[in-house]
This record gives C-alpha cells, sequence and structure tokens, in this order.
C-alpha cells in the first residue's frame, strides 16, 4: 500500500525538505529531458531513489496497478488509424516517452512517500510555500497521505466481498456499479470519522514543526539534484 513504511535506508535519514524539494527538481527535469537519451539517465536516478529507499520496482509499479493498462495502452491508440495501414508505429514514440515519463515521476513519488511521514511531509510543504496558503496546501497534503491508504483498503474489501457472493458472474458494469456504490458509502464513513478524530485532537492550523536539520547527505542530494537541472537546461 503507498503509505509510510518505516526501515533503514539513505533516503529515511534525509531531510523531508530535501526529497521535497528532489522530487520537485526531478519533476521539471523529467520534462525537459523528453528524448531515449534523457530518459535513460533519468532512469538511472530513480533506481538509485528507489535503492536508497529500499523499494523494488515491481512492487512500485503494483502502487500503481489501475494506472499501468492506460499507461501501456496509450501508445498503441495513439497508433491506430481509421484507414490503410491501420497503425502507424512512428505515431507511437511520442506517447511511449511521455508514458515512460509518467512511470518515472510515479516511481519517484512512490519512493517520497513510503519513507517520509506524514507529519514532516506537511511540515515541509508549509516551509516550501510559507503563510496561510502554505499552511492549508500542507494539511490538505496530510489529509491526502491519511486517507487515501484506508480508501484503497476499504475498495478492496468491497471487492473481496463482491467475489465471497459470486459477484463475478454479475455483468461487468453491475459489478463496478456495486463496488463503486459500496467504496462510497465507506468513504462517507471514513471522512466522517476523520473529522471526529481531528476534532478530538484538537487540530491545529499552525502547528508546531518536527526538528529538521540539513546533515552532509542532504546538501550532497541537493547539489545533484542542482547538476540534474544544470544537465537539463543547459
Amino acid at each position: 500500500m503507498l503509505t509510510y513504511e518505516t526501515g533503514g535506508g539513505l533516503a529515511r535519514a534525509l531531510d523531508p525538505r530535501t526529497k521535497l524539494l528532489a522530487q520537485v527538481g526531478f519533476a521539471v527535469a523529467a520534462f525537459e529531458l523528453t528524448t531515449p537519451a534523457g530518459l535513460s539517465a533519468l532512469t538511472l536516478v530513480v533506481g538509485g531513489a528507489l535503492l536508497a529507499a529500499r523499494v523494488g520496482p515491481v512492487e512500485t509499479l503494483a502502487e500503481y496497478g489501475p494506472l499501468v493498462p492506460f499507461l501501456l495502452g496509450a501508445p498503441l491508440v495513439a497508433g491506430l488509424t481509421l484507414g490503410a495501414p491501420w497503425f502507424v508505429p512512428a505515431d507511437t514514440v511520442g506517447p511511449a516517452l511521455a508514458s515512460y515519463r509518467s512511470v518515472l515521476l510515479l516511481a519517484v513519488g512512490a519512493a517520497y512517500v513510503k519513507t517520509t511521514p506524514v507529519r514532516e511531509s506537511r511540515a515541509a510543504v508549509a516551509w516550501l510555500v510559507p503563510g496561510r496558503v502554505g499552511r492549508g496546501l500542507a494539511l490538505g497534503v496530510a489529509f491526502v497521505f491519511r486517507l487515501l491508504p484506508l480508501l484503497q483498503t476499504d475498495l478492496q474489501r468491497a471487492r473481496d466481498a463482491s467475489r465471497a457472493r459470486l459477484g463475478e458472474q454479475r455483468p461487468l458494469h453491475e459489478r463496478m456499479r456495486i463496488v463503486a456504490l459500496d467504496g462510497l458509502r465507506r468513504a462517507t464513513r471514513r471522512a466522517d470519522g476523520l473529522a471526529v478524530a481531528l476534532r478530538a485532537r484538537c487540530l491545529s492550523w499552525n502547528p508546531t514543526p518536527p526538528a529538521m536539520a540539513l546533515s552532509g547527505r542532504d546538501y550532497a542530494v541537493l547539489g545533484g539534484t542542482v547538476g540534474l537541472l544544470l544537465v537539463a537546461f543547459v
């Protein structure tokens, strides 16, 4: 599940601000380095990030399972034509590179989420975007990180319950309707429970941030991010 996991490794020892800036810098570079050579270089960077986070590539793709068919199918659809020759391989190159770039961005995002506690993510976002806007954005990020894994679990339970009741024998549209309605009911209950929990814990608009300090490893990662941006734009 796409949520924070305790453990060791370089990525978990980094300051959350470093990881956030590195992720933003990688995204900027990914939209500039769109050639096969550029994406190959970015693949090495992603491999290093996953290694530092101690997250496997297969595990990362599994986190985004529903998106994988769209990423794989988009280039094939782009190559289709309404007449002869019916399929143009050259038309699939651009969409294929864009889909692969999306995979790299998702992998970096998964490495960040799995190595950064929600509280630290909230503090890093509030530091990056100062003022009330930043605090509101940080609060929204914390809500998403806390609620999304629960919603994923609820949807999986709804699908398992449907299978246990021989739901696989129903038409596809009927199965989708049942799972969607059950997931919506569970999401509503989750939202109500979250609201009660926030009031019980006296949610603070401007909480005391966790202790954050840059170390030599952080400066090395930030230097590498700057170097990546220089390569992308120069």
